[in-house]
Formats: C-alpha cells, structure tokens, sequence
C-alpha cells in the first residue's frame, strides 16, 4: 500500500467514526472545523495535481493559492460530510497516480510557488512536500481539529 493509500484509509475510518457535530466544530471562531481542515487539504490536492501537470509543460509557471479565501469560498463547513471525503480520497488517488507517472527527468522542473515573491522548486519538492504538509493537517485533524 502506498503512504498516500495508507492515509486514505487512516482518514477514511477516523472520518466515519466521528458525528456531525463534531466534524463541523470550531475550537474557536478563528479556526478550522474537521470539515475546512479536509476542505483545505481538497484545495491543497487540486493545486498540487496542477503544479504536477503545468511544471511539466510550463516550466516556471505561477500556481499558488490562498488557504484562508479558499475555504471560505468553498463553504466545506456545510458540505456534506461523506462526500467531502469522498473528494478528497478522491484526487488523493489522482495526485498519486499522476506522481508516479512523472518522467525521472521532469522532476528537476520548476514551479513557482511563492506567494508574495517568486519562489522557484522543483517538481520532485513538489511531490515530495505534499506528505509533509498532508501530514501537518492531518495530525490537526486527529488531535485538535484546528488550524
């Protein structure tokens, strides 16, 4: 089982485990539910697929996103429960699917990532990167269910 296949299934059972009410919870007005927590990691996939895809084609190009503005704008608070994660396992698959088919020598390409400067990585950062930062919010999503 690949180490996105195995998160899958981690977040898949602690999901399905949990009510409603706690899934929508905010620890606070100023942080993330159990809900925007997935949704951002939803928008972290699809802007990671992207960066795959573009830095292969379009070296260079500019993809970034905005976290905060994304999930408001999503409203994944009132998204239904099982299909958001169903989205979500969803383009995790996709993302490692697409990971794995990257040419040894495309992973040298660059994307640029920076949000206030440029900020040029390569591709195999890319890829690489996104378990560590899927990992940071799924450790929020277990323990505190903030962000």
């Amino acid at each position: 089982m690949s180490p996105i296949e195995q998160r899958i299934a981690e977040v898949s059972t602690f999901w399905r485990s949990l009510s409603e009410d706690e899934l929508q919870r905010r620890p606070s007005p100023n942080k993330w539910s159990k809900k925007e927590i997935l949704g951002h990691l939803i928008d972290s996939a699809q802007t990671n697929i992207r960066r795959v895809v573009v830095a292969q084609h379009q070296p260079g190009a500019h993809i970034v996103y905005e976290q905060n503005a994304w999930v408001q704008a999503a409203d994944y608070q009132t998204y239904p429960s099982n299909e958001l994660l169903q989205l979500w396992v969803l383009l995790n698959r996709h993302f490692a699917r697409l990971a794995t088919q990257v040419p040894t020598a495309q992973l040298s390409s660059l994307i640029n990532w920076g949000r206030d400067k440029p900020e040029l990585v390569s591709l195999g950062l890319v890829i690489e990167d996104y378990l560590t930062h899927l990992d940071h919010h799924l450790g929020q999503l277990y323990h505190t269910g903030s962000v």
